[in-house]
């Protein structure tokens, strides 16, 4: 009995300390760059770790969405995010899954840039459900705002020393998935805020697909393009996407995945999406896919180009 209460005083003592470091991690770097608009943006930046000593890194850049990229813990109490702002919503405050795909990305030779398009406006706060038409929403309009900070994101990544400028992707949640779907959409129509970049393919998880969050209903991407849908999605219609999304002149660019029984934000680590066991297997699916795709989009998405 001794032995074992020594043996579980050990274990118990290891996993505290896994825990601790664990829940100490540093934070990812916070980064200032201009905006299209004039906004000054901010950015986290999570670093990978260059086990091969090679200088540049794939990069990633991370759009959250309609909730912002914090912690629904603190972000109530935000309003404004920038250089010099005393505010609980910060690089240590983002949400569980940002922070998760930042690791993700980090521990796979990425660089990923998380950008906030919300703070630097005012609007760290967030926006709840069914609050789409609200008039406010248009100084962060998925259509006409949020592209511009995804494609001044990438000039910035582009203009590092630390990245290789042909290796830069997208990917978005909700209404950052329609704006990774708008970014690509015009990429492909040539008018893009910085047209001497490209990023080089998307992932898009449950975007909003209606007419007035993406930009066409007759969708176009010259880029690779890898889509996840909730089929039990209570915020957005996965019909209307796969209405837009699946085209004739998509074949071979654009990559739909429905994953029956989720709903929306199914990759959400927390407890609430993560005990229903469609979201389980969705979250652990997308991840993998993700990875895949990364490394390959072409063969992902049947792009032989």
């Amino acid at each position: 009995m001794v032995k074992a209460a020594r043996v579980t005083s050990l274990l118990l003592a290891t996993i505290a300390t896994c825990w601790s470091a664990t829940a100490s991690a540093a934070p990812p770097d916070t980064v200032y760059f201009p905006g299209s608009d004039g906004t000054v943006l901010v950015g986290y930046l999570f670093r990978p770790v260059d086990n091969a000593g090679h200088a540049r890194h794939p990069a990633i850049v991370m759009l959250h969405g309609r909730g912002g990229p914090y912690s629904s813990n603190v972000n109530a109490r935000c309003t404004r995010v920038g250089r010099d702002v005393d505010s609980p919503c910060n690089a240590g405050t983002l949400s569980a899954r940002h922070k998760m795909w930042g690791e993700y990305w980090a521990a796979r030779g990425y660089l990923a840039l998380h950008v906030d398009s919300f703070g630097p406006r005012g609007r760290a706060h967030g926006y709840g459900r069914h609050s789409h038409d609200l008039p406010e929403r248009q100084a962060v309009s998925e259509l006409s705002v949020r592209p511009l900070d995804a494609e001044a994101a990438l000039a910035y990544l582009t203009a590092r020393d630390d990245v290789q400028k042909d290796g830069i992707m997208l990917q978005g949640w909700s209404n950052g998935g329609s704006t990774a779907l708008n970014v690509m959409y015009r990429q492909t129509q040539g008018s893009s805020s910085f047209p001497a970049a490209r990023f080089r393919a998307a992932l898009v998880f449950y975007p909003g697909c209606g007419t007035r969050a993406i930009l066409s209903q007759r969708y176009r991407s010259d880029a690779d393009v890898l889509v996840f849908l909730a089929a039990n999605d209570e915020e957005v219609s996965p019909r209307n996407c796969l209405h837009a999304l699946q085209t004739d002149s998509n074949a071979g660019k654009v990559k739909v995945i429905e994953y029956p029984g989720a709903t929306h934000d199914f990759d959400d680590p927390g407890r609430a999406r993560q005990s229903v066991p469609e979201n389980r297997a969705a979250k652990e699916d997308a991840m993998r896919q993700a990875e895949l795709f990364l490394a390959n989009p072409a063969a992902m998405t049947g792009n032989d180009n």
